[in-house]
């Protein structure tokens, strides 16, 4: 079972972007010291969600400061993007890093950010690019001389340089929402990200797993493998109370703020059943009830231990992404929980998990 992190570079009243930002960077490099496997900030646009829009660059910065912790991407957003140019910036960042990179990528949701580039967000019109997007960026990573003719992009005869230090490219992660999504992630033979803080169910996540496995035997690729990486709320502290009461206010937050900004329960969202409810949801949320449901883990050691091992053989994921730091709750009480995570929970995760296997 691998430890990740996801950093969100929300922006919350009361703080600046440049402390922020800050913060966020000092958690990535405690990260590798304090034993974790990987971070991964996530890309976004136009508002106090998420200030951090291009991950390469924080990435580059991290690299420097780092060793030998994998630097992820939760996500490019690919429609946003030329793929020529996001092929030569992660194949310079793989060089820099010496074959850190994870590389994952997804379509997005939030219409302000597809209206803020100028893009139709429309279901079938979003599918199309980030295929086509995908497709050109794994060309450019491993074919000396490119051609590419879609919808969208175009490329004749070109040189695309440098290629990765990882070879046949970095290990690339989708996110996955809806069965379909997971069929394609088989389908591509790249590895799954997916999310229990959205609200997929066990009995949802188990169905997308089925899915991705049959399509990857179906398209050549050995179905045992690929990484199953979930991202999910977790807050461990000294007590139950002590972990609720840091978690509460950073929680609601952040849904009362991603209903503003979510895209309208369509397509592939309806199976996000926390998104499909929208403002609704905001309104009426409950910590309570959250910590409760398959959400988030929050307590102290031996529950979040305990229902970290249950999540891990219900929803059948390897690899674990702890969305620790929301609503800007403060660095120390993240370091804190950082420090419990890689010392105390995951070696007890990773001792009971090979009898679920």
């Amino acid at each position: 079972m691998r430890l990740g992190m996801l950093h969100l570079f929300e922006n919350p009243m009361g703080t600046t972007a440049h402390q922020i930002i800050s913060q966020q960077m000092d958690l990535m490099v405690a990260a590798e010291d304090l034993g974790f496997d990987s971070v991964w900030p996530a890309e976004h646009h136009f508002s106090e969600y998420g200030i951090m829009g291009s991950p390469q660059v924080s990435l580059a910065a991290i690299a420097a400061r780092t060793k030998r912790i994998r630097l992820g991407t939760g996500v490019v957003v690919l429609p946003f993007h030329n793929p020529v140019r996001v092929a030569e910036d992660f194949a310079f960042l793989d060089h820099i890093s010496e074959g850190r990179v994870d590389f994952g990528v997804g379509r997005g949701y939030q219409p302000i950010e597809y209206k803020g580039f100028g893009l139709e967000m429309e279901q079938g019109d979003s599918r199309v690019m980030f295929d086509e997007a995908i497709r050109l960026v794994r060309q450019c990573w491993t074919e000396e001389r490119v051609t590419f003719k879609g919808k969208y992009y175009n490329v004749e005869d070109l040189m695309v340089r440098p290629q990765p230090f990882q070879q046949p490219h970095p290990p690339i992660y989708m996110a996955c929402l809806s069965p379909e999504t997971f069929e394609l992630a088989g389908r591509y033979g790249f590895n799954v990200l997916m999310s229990a803080a959205f609200g997929l169910t066990p009995e949802r996540a188990k169905q997308g797993i089925a899915n991705y496995r049959g399509a990857r035997e179906e398209a050549g690729h050995d179905p045992a493998e690929g990484q199953i990486a979930c991202l999910v709320m977790v807050y461990p502290g000294e007590t139950m109370e002590q972990a609720h009461n840091d978690f509460r206010d950073p929680v609601i937050w952040y849904y009362r703020t991603i209903a503003k900004y979510v895209a309208p329960p369509q397509g592939e969202v309806k199976s996000y059943e926390l998104y499909s409810k929208s403002r609704d949801f905001a309104k009426v949320v409950n910590f309570d009830d959250l910590v409760e449901g398959p959400v988030m883990v929050c307590g102290d050691t031996d529950h979040c231990t305990e229902k970290l091992i249950g999540m891990a053989r219900e929803f059948g994921f390897n690899e674990l992404l702890c969305w620790t730091r929301i609503g800007g709750l403060e660095n120390r009480k993240v370091l804190s929980a950082m420090d419990i995570l890689a010392s105390d929970i995951m070696p007890a995760v990773r001792k009971a998990l090979p009898a679920a296997a």
